[in-house]
């Protein structure tokens, strides 16, 4: 492992069941707890899998996780930018920036988070 690099987390982070994550919707995870420079927004689409993305819109201030989750996007509560679930790359205007997903798995309807872990 290279000087000053973190060891890969290979379990990942229990950060909810599955059942707190209402479908088509989202919940916040505090950084305090997955250690990451923004809060996660568990965003759950309408087919039931969830997604984890940082929770902050690149454009404004506005929170992912109090967003519209539908077909494989969320949709910003503030300017209604969309963001894909899979890779967090912006669709719509006015958000120009993508947003960082994070790795999550649904183990016996736990979710696990893997901060900084690309999908």
């Amino acid at each position: 492992m290279a000087r000053g690099a973190e060891p890969l987390n290979t379990t990942g982070i229990r950060v909810a069941a599955l059942e707190d994550i209402p479908v088509g919707e989202g919940i916040a995870i505090d950084k305090s707890i997955t250690g990451t420079e923004d809060n996660v927004a568990l965003l759950r689409d309408d087919d039931g899998a969830v997604y984890a993305l940082d929770d902050t819109c690149p454009h404004e201030v506005a929170s992912l996780a109090e967003g519209w989750v539908e077909d494989g996007y969320v949709e910003c509560p503030l300017h209604s930018s969309k963001f894909c679930l899979k890779s967090g790359a912006v669709q719509c205007l006015p958000a120009t920036e993508n947003t960082r997903p994070h790795r999550v798995e649904v183990r016996e309807d736990e979710v696990f988070l893997f901060p900084n872990q690309a999908p």
